[in-house]
C-alpha cells in the first residue's frame, strides 16, 4: 500500500523531498500546498496524480494523507504544525523550527499532549561521513571543536529579514550546531558576537547580521567555536566542523573526512544522499510506528533551536547566556 504524502511549500527543498518520494517504492506525492494555486499546481505537476492547494486546511480536508512534509520559511511555522498535531498526522519539518524559541516550545507542549511521529531536517546526521566520524571518536575525548559556515547571502527576501529567518546562525549554521550536539553532546552556555560589515551596504532592507562568531561551552567540559558569514561572493564558501582530541584532528566536511593522527593523514570520501536516508527513516516510522531510525525528532531538534536562539540573545546583551533546559 502506498503512503500518500503531502508537501507544504514550493521552493527548492520541496522539490528535493518530492523527487525522492517519487522514486521511493511504496510512497507517492499526493498533494502540494503553496501560497498560490499557481505555485501549488506547478509543484504538483511534477508528480503523477498529485493535486495542488493554496491552504493546508483545504489540502487536509480533501486528501487522505499519511504524512506531510513542511518545507516552509522559519517565520511560517507553528500554525501548520498545530493543525497537523490536532489531526494526528505525522510530519517531517525542515529546519529551523522557527525564528525564536517561543513558538517551538508551544508546539512541543502540543506534541507531549498529543504525540505524533515527527522528523526534523537535520540531514547531516544521516551522512555516512558522520557515521564514520562518530565511530572514529569512540574512545577519544573531544577537547575542542571549530566550525565554519562561510558563504554568500541567499537571494530570497525573507532570509535577509531578522523577523523572516532569525539570522544566519538560526537559519543556516544551525546545521553545525546540531552536528556538534550529535557528535559531542549538549551545550550549556554560549557567548556570541555578531556584526554588520558589508551586506547591509550592498542590498536594501537587510536586517540580519552578516558576520558572527559563537563560543559554546559543552556539558562534557569541551569548548567549541562556530563562526559564520554571508558576505562572500556566490562561488566561494566553506562548511565544516573540526574536532580536536588527544589522538589528533578529525576534520569533517559534508562529503569528506580527514583524520590527522600521530603524523599520519587518512582521508575518507562520502557522496551518499542523506535526504534519501532521512526520508527512508521517516517513512519507516510512519508505516510501522517504529521511530528508532529517525535521528532528529522535534523534541531533540528544539534543543538545537535553544542553542541558536540563546546565541542571538547573547549577541544582543554582550554577555554569556545559559542555554535553557527544555
Amino acid at each position: 500500500m502506498n503512503l500518500n504524502i503531502g508537501i507544504v511549500g514550493t521552493g527548492w527543498f520541496s522539490k528535493v523531498h518530492g523527487d525522492i518520494l517519487a522514486e521511493t517504492e511504496g510512497a507517492r506525492v499526493a498533494a502540494a500546498c503553496g501560497t498560490s494555486m499557481e505555485k501549488a499546481n506547478a509543484l504538483a505537476s511534477r508528480y503523477p496524480g498529485a493535486r495542488g492547494y493554496d491552504s493546508l486546511t483545504a489540502m487536509l480536508d480533501s486528501e487522505r494523507l499519511d504524512a506531510v512534509y513542511l518545507c516552509i520559511p522559519p517565520m511560517a511555522h507553528e500554525g501548520m504544525e498545530t493543525e497537523l498535531i490536532a489531526r494526528g498526522i505525522p510530519f517531517l519539518v525542515e529546519k529551523p523550527l522557527g525564528v525564536d524559541l517561543d513558538g517551538p516550545c508551544r508546539i512541543l507542549e502540543q506534541l507531549r499532549r498529543n504525540p505524533v511521529i515527527t522528523s526534523v531536517g537535520y540531514h547531516f546526521r544521516y551522512k555516512q561521513s558522520v557515521d564514520q566520524l562518530k565511530a572514529l571518536l569512540k574512545g577519544q575525548t573531544i577537547g575542542m571543536a571549530l566550525g565554519t559556515w562561510m558563504g554568500s547571502m541567499p537571494g530570497v527576501a525573507w532570509w535577509r529579514k531578522q523577523e523572516g529567518s532569525g539570522g544566519q546562525f538560526i537559519e543556516q549554521t544551525t546545521h553545525l550546531v546540531d552536528l556538534l550536539r550529535y557528535i559531542a553532546g549538549e551545550v550549556e552556555e554560549v557567548y556570541a558576537a555578531y556584526g554588520n560589515r558589508i551586506v547591509q551596504n550592498q542590498h536594501e532592507g537587510v536586517t540580519v547580521s552578516d558576520v558572527g562568531t559563537v563560543t559554546l561551552k559543552l556539558s562534557s567540559g569541551a569548548v567549541a567555536n562556530i563562526s559564520n558569514t554571508c558576505v562572500l561572493p556566490g562561488a566561494v564558501g566553506e562548511v565544516g566542523l573540526s574536532l580536536y582530541t588527544e589522538q589528533g584532528i578529525l576534520a569533517w566536511e559534508p562529503d569528506r573526512l580527514e583524520v590527522k593522527s600521530h603524523g599520519v593523514t587518512t582521508s575518507y570520501s562520502s557522496t551518499d544522499n542523506p535526504y534519501a536516508a532521512e526520508t527512508a527513516a521517516f517513512l519507516h516510522a510512519v508505516r510501522t510506528g517504529d521511530a528508532s531510525r529517525i535521528r532528529s525528532d522535534y523534541a531533540d531538534a528544539i534543543r538545537t533551536q535553544a542553542v541558536t536562539c540563546t546565541a542571538l540573545e547573547s549577541s544582543l546583551s554582550g554577555q554569556p547566556v545559559r542555554v535553557p533546559e527544555l
